[in-house]
């Protein structure tokens, strides 16, 4: 069985982050450890929430681990809260990576042209340091922008998007995806550069109209699993962009209306199943 690490905060109410990788990863097969960056009562769409940050946590417990002998198959990072947190976190990468251990790297820092409102433009540029260390980032339009230095376009046509997933990777990454890609009319998905065959790649489902907080962390969350469990680059953004689409569909259907996430939880049987056709 695979083993992943993921790196990312906990929000104990609001189906983002940890709440999300956890249960996907897991129910994908492999064995899914976690390190919280910080705990929250509920993710930050939701006022007075409250925060604990855990940063002074991570070393004490990846050194444990160190002198246990636990190593990873794949370390997968999510939403980091500061700029010594990055520091911190490339530093347990390089701890232990080894030269069969996969780099996922989910920047999550913006979106529709704007960072979220704890960051900068510093900030942003030190998320750079971390996709420099990735095999695999994905990075929505917004957060590329910001780690290339690109202009943020809202239409824009293919070779933009080519050359947004040059730019980012000639930051380091090995494999870059932007995400919430469209090539055609009603159409989503992602489109990725593979630096070792000189190849650009890019699967597209129907667009849903609706916007879910956490959808992301889904992509993500199947996405490195996908990966993690060895399949090839077009069927795994396959599975992860028609995982998220069907889960967005089955969460409109819920007549209470859930606003602060997605309902995965009662789509993680067809997850396994799609698993089990695309292997075939």
């Amino acid at each position: 069985m695979k083993r992943i690490l993921t790196i990312q905060d906990i929000s104990c109410f609001g189906k983002c982050s940890l709440t999300v990788a956890l249960p996907l990863l897991s129910s994908m097969g492999i064995e899914t450890v976690i390190l919280p960056t910080a705990v929250l009562s509920t993710h930050t769409l939701f006022k007075g929430f409250t925060c604990k940050d855990l940063s002074d946590q991570l070393k004490p417990i990846t050194d444990h681990w160190k002198q246990e002998g636990i190593t990873f198959d794949a370390i997968y990072t999510g939403y980091l809260g500061t700029e010594e947190e990055i520091d911190t976190v490339i530093g347990i990468i390089e701890n232990f990576r080894d030269e069969n251990t996969l780099v996922f790297v989910d920047p999550a820092m913006g979106d529709n042209g704007k960072l979220y409102p704890a960051f900068n433009e510093h900030y942003a540029k030190k998320n750079a340091d971390l996709c420099a260390v990735a095999d695999i980032a994905d990075p929505n339009i917004t957060e590329a922008s910001f780690l290339t230095g690109l202009p943020y376009q809202e239409t824009y046509t293919e070779d933009y998007v080519k050359e947004m997933l040059t730019a980012l990777a000639a930051i380091g990454t090995k494999t870059p995806i932007l995400t919430g890609v469209s090539l055609g009319e009603g159409k989503t998905g992602a489109m990725g550069y593979d630096t070792e065959k000189k190849e650009f790649f890019h699967y597209q489902n129907d667009k849903i109209p609706a916007a879910y907080h956490g959808t992301g962390d889904i992509f993500s969350s199947v996405l490195a699993g996908a990966f993690v469990i060895g399949l090839d680059r077009t069927k795994a953004l396959k599975i992860a962009a028609d995982y998220t689409a069907h889960t967005i569909a089955e969460t409109l259907k819920n007549p209470e209306n859930p606003w602060y996430g997605v309902d995965f939880e009662a789509t993680i049987p067809e997850l396994v199943e799609s698993l089990k056709r695309i292997k075939e």
